[in-house]
C-alpha cells in the first residue's frame, strides 16, 4: 500500500501514452529550464551539487555574462495536487536515494518496477529517462541509488551521457521552433541544385555572397545580427587530417576573405583567449563530421560573439563542407540562439550522386562587410 498515493497518475500516463493519438496537453515551461524534484532537506546535498555541476554547468563558449546549460528550479511536493502541477513541466528530474523516507523516494519506488528497484540497490542502474510521460513534449529523468554520496558519484561519472540525452531532445525542440514561422525552400533547393548540399534555411536569412565554393547569408536585426556561411571542397580523400587545429586554421583563412568589417583591414577571426570545444556529430547516415563551438572577434574593431561551426565529410563523393553560424548581439542572452544554430547545422544534407562536373560556374563575389 506504500505506493498507492502516487500509483494512479503514473498508470494513467501509461494508458494515455499507449493511445494512437496523444490528446494530452503540451508540457509547460521553458526549453532551457529543468524542474529538479528533491526533498527540500536535500537541496544542499551532494546529489543536488552533482546535478548543478552537470545540468547547471556554465556554457563556456558564449560571452559574459555566462549562462548555465540549463536553469535549475528546485521543487518539493507534499500533496498529489503539487505533484500534478510538477508533472506538467517540460523538463523534470526526480532524485532521491531509493530507500529514503520522503515523498520523492516513495514516488520513485512507485514508478519503478521491483526488478528495476533491485538493480538500483545492487548498483547496476541509477538513471531512467522517460519520454512524454505525463504531457506531450516532455523529458523526465529518474535518478536514484543507495545513498546520497553514491548517487552524486554516479551522476558525475555519467555527466556527458545524462546531459547529452536532454540536449538531443532540445535540438529537436529548437528545430521545430526555428522553422515554425517558415522556411525558405527555394534557397534550400538552390544550394542542392547548384552545389550538391543544403541546410534548411530559416525564413528571414538573405543571401549576400554566392561563389563557386562559398556562400554567405545574413539575418539583419537591430540588436541581434546573425550570419551563416558555408564553404566546400571536392576530391578530399583523407578526412583523418581534419582536427581542431585544421578546422580553426581553415575557418580563420576563410573568414579573412568573406567576413570583413567596415573599417580598413578589419575581419573576423577566432578568439583564442576563450575556450573552443569540438565534438563529433552523431548522424544516422554516411556523413561524418565535427561540431566546433567558441567565440569570434573582429580584428581592427571591438566586436565579437559566439559561433557554431559544422565540418562535414561525405566519403562517397569525397567532398568536405563547412557550415558556420555566428552572432553579434551585445546585451542579448546567447544560449537560445546557440541551440538554434546547433539545430540548423544538423539539418545538413549532401547529394551522394554529386560529381564535380555538375557544378556550374558562379561569379566570384566581393567579401561581405560585417556591420558595426
Amino acid at each position: 500500500m506504500k505506493k498507492a498515493l502516487f500509483l494512479i497518475p503514473v498508470l494513467g500516463a501509461f494508458i494515455l501514452a499507449s493511445c494512437e493519438s496523444d490528446y494530452r496537453p503540451a508540457s509547460i515551461g521553458s526549453m532551457d529550464e529543468i524542474i529538479v524534484v528533491m526533498d527540500s532537506t536535500s537541496w544542499d546535498s551532494e546529489t543536488a551539487l552533482a546535478i548543478e555541476e552537470t545540468f547547471g554547468a556554465p556554457i563556456r563558449t558564449i560571452p559574459y555574462p555566462i549562462e548555465p546549460k540549463y536553469k535549475l528550479t528546485y521543487r518539493d511536493f507534499r500533496t498529489n495536487d503539487q505533484l500534478d502541477r510538477i508533472q506538467e513541466f517540460k523538463n523534470i528530474i526526480f532524485a532521491a536515494p531509493i530507500d529514503s523516507e520522503n515523498n520523492i523516494a516513495s514516488f520513485i519506488r512507485a514508478i519503478l518496477s521491483d526488478d528495476v528497484e533491485n538493480r538500483v540497490r545492487s548498483g547496476d542502474s541509477f538513471a531512467f529517462p522517460l519520454e512524454d510521460q505525463w504531457m506531450r513534449d516532455q523529458w523526465t529523468l529518474i535518478l536514484s541509488s543507495t545513498s546520497d554520496q553514491e548517487l552524486a558519484e554516479k551522476i558525475r561519472n555519467a555527466d556527458q551521457s545524462l546531459v547529452g540525452h536532454l540536449e538531443s531532445r532540445s535540438i529537436d525542440r529548437r528545430t521545430a521552433e526555428v522553422y515554425r514561422r517558415g522556411e525558405q525552400t527555394d534557397l534550400n533547393e538552390m544550394l542542392w541544385d547548384n552545389y550538391g548540399w543544403q541546410v534548411r534555411m530559416q525564413h528571414d536569412y538573405i543571401p549576400v555572397i554566392d561563389t563557386t565554393d562559398a556562400v554567405v547569408f545574413a539575418r539583419y536585426l537591430p540588436d541581434n545580427n546573425r550570419r551563416m556561411w558555408a564553404w566546400w571542397a571536392d576530391e578530399i580523400s583523407d578526412f583523418s587530417v581534419v582536427d581542431q587545429e585544421w578546422i580553426n586554421t581553415k575557418r580563420d583563412s576563410l573568414m579573412q576573405i568573406y567576413m570583413q568589417g567596415e573599417r580598413d583591414s578589419s575581419y573576423v577571426t577566432t578568439d583564442y583567449r576563450r575556450p573552443i570545444e569540438m565534438t563529433a556529430v552523431e548522424r544516422d547516415d554516411r556523413i561524418v563530421g565535427y561540431e566546433t563551438m567558441g567565440m569570434w572577434q573582429m580584428v581592427g574593431n571591438f566586436m565579437g560573439g559566439p559561433f557554431v561551426n559544422f565540418t562535414y565529410f561525405d566519403p562517397e563523393t569525397e567532398r568536405l563542407f563547412m557550415v558556420e553560424y555566428w552572432q553579434f548581439a551585445p546585451g542579448v542572452n546567447k544560449r537560445r540562439f546557440i541551440r538554434q544554430f546547433q539545430a540548423m547545422g544538423r539539418t545538413f544534407e549532401a547529394d551522394s550522386t554529386w560529381n564535380t562536373n555538375q557544378q556550374d560556374e558562379q561569379p566570384v563575389a566581393n567579401a561581405i562587410s560585417v556591420r558595426d
